[in-house]
């Protein structure tokens, strides 16, 4: 289990290629794509397709026995994208000896100073002509060798570095990217490794959406292989957790729909035609239920008797920094799926849902835990409660604890993934 999500991280340093990713596995299971530019056909039971978003959110379902209208849906909703750099347009900056930097800003809340000296590359998409000026043609770009390097300031010039540095997003988190042979490589060093990698010309790119990824790879550490040290396990563990769920259910006809929702753009607020404080899954869910053949009113009906999981990792304990966490109320490493609550109604977990997850993972011989914020300390929002605002969805907040939330690699435990897997194919299964 462990293997294939080190596999899955490998291939998704992106939110592009996360949704591919999935998408490849789903089509492995028989999932077939949905255009959501025409009519959907008529659903049947047993019944698996998929649709998606902006090729950066996805969301998957396996048409269950019954009327969606008579038992509602079992969704796990996760986020694929993480804190990063993106690349600005005209990035290219060249300076003395030829060395070009590229101008990047900062995407979501990332741990900076962890992002410096250490190899790094660019993934993403680019944007090339088609058809006409409306309909233009997206490649995905995965350039897997290292490339870039954000190189700190030596300790000479900067003696005060270990207690600690006040960094500027625009100054200090520039990427070396080369240093150019000749005249006719000045601005074009980043052209070239694209139309390179793509085998395109550099006259039909139009425009992309890059963004910077940590080549080292993910994997396993600890006197017994216990944890897991890789970049964006938040959120593409629970990604990858809830898949595991939904493949596990493949092979026969469940009772209830099962839905899995990958959104876009939660590490910057969900406000997005691809995040979840848009109307577009409700919008299909809908579609749904009138390719089945049922009623408007059959949608309200089905909403009010659906529960969703909002699957996003939750903050472990930190031994060096015990009192940054409330005194009774948290979660440690390899302690199993962690249920999130907030008197300012930040997460959608209340008593009854959180009732409901329990029980879950007390049907799945899983053991879960309790999150609530240290009082003097303000915490996040995150997928559940934005949702919530647009489907009045039964639902709670989880996920699985894990250390350096938001730096360039995160360290979780693989025993808690295995709960996490554990747990969601059990409510897939009630």
């Amino acid at each position: 289990m462990i293997d294939r999500l080190i596999e899955f991280l490998q291939e998704s340093p992106v939110n592009f290629l996360a949704v591919q990713a999935v998408a490849r596995r789903l089509e492995a299971a028989g999932y077939q794509s949905l255009d959501v530019t025409s009519p959907f056909p008529s659903l049947r039971a047993g019944d698996k397709y998929y649709v998606t978003k902006n090729d950066s959110s996805l969301y998957a379902f396996h048409l269950g026995e019954h009327p969606m209208s008579e038992t509602g849906f079992r969704l796990i909703c996760a986020h694929c994208d993480s804190p990063t750099f993106r690349i600005k347009p005209h990035a290219e900056m060249t300076g003395e000896g030829g060395i070009v930097r590229l101008n990047t800003e900062v995407y979501g809340g990332p741990i900076m100073s962890t992002w410096f000296d250490r190899p790094l590359s660019l993934a993403g998409r680019v944007i090339v002509r088609g058809e006409d000026a409306l309909h233009p043609r997206t490649l995905l770009l995965h350039i897997r060798r290292p490339l870039l390097v954000i190189a700190n300031l030596a300790i000479h010039f900067n003696r005060q570095v270990n207690d600690g540095v006040k960094l500027s997003k625009q100054k200090d988190m520039l990427p070396l990217l080369g240093i150019v042979s000749s005249q006719l490589e000045e601005g074009n060093l980043l052209m070239n490794l694209t139309t390179s990698e793509l085998n395109v010309e550099a006259r039909d790119i139009l425009d992309f959406d890059l963004y910077l990824y940590d080549v080292a790879p993910a994997t396993t550490v600890g006197a017994h292989g216990e944890f897991i040290s890789a970049g964006r396990l938040d959120d593409l563990s629970m990604v990858h957790a809830g898949l595991e769920a939904l493949l596990s259910t493949a092979d026969h006809v469940p009772p209830t729909t099962h839905v899995l929702a990958i959104f876009d753009n939660e590490e910057t607020g969900s406000q997005t035609k691809q995040g979840a404080g848009s109307p577009f899954l409700a919008q299909t869910l809908e579609r749904l239920i009138l390719s089945q053949g049922g009623t408007r009113e059959g949608f309200f009906r089905a909403i009010e008797q659906s529960f969703m999981i909002s699957a996003d990792n939750a903050h472990a304990w930190h031994p060096n920094y015990s009192e940054k966490y409330d005194p009774t109320n948290h979660p440690v490493l390899g302690g199993g799926p962690v249920i999130k609550f907030n008197a300012a109604q930040k997460y959608a977990s209340d008593a009854v849902s959180a009732a409901v997850f329990a029980e879950i993972c007390r049907e799945a011989n899983v053991p879960c835990q309790h999150f609530v914020n240290h009082s003097d300390v303000a915490g996040g929002s995150t997928l559940g409660n934005i949702l919530a605002s647009s489907l009045p969805l039964r639902g709670v907040d989880m996920g699985n604890p894990i250390l350096g939330m938001h730096s360039v690699r995160e360290t979780g435990s693989t025993l808690d993934h295995q709960y996490c897997i554990q747990a969601f194919t059990q409510f897939f299964r009630n």
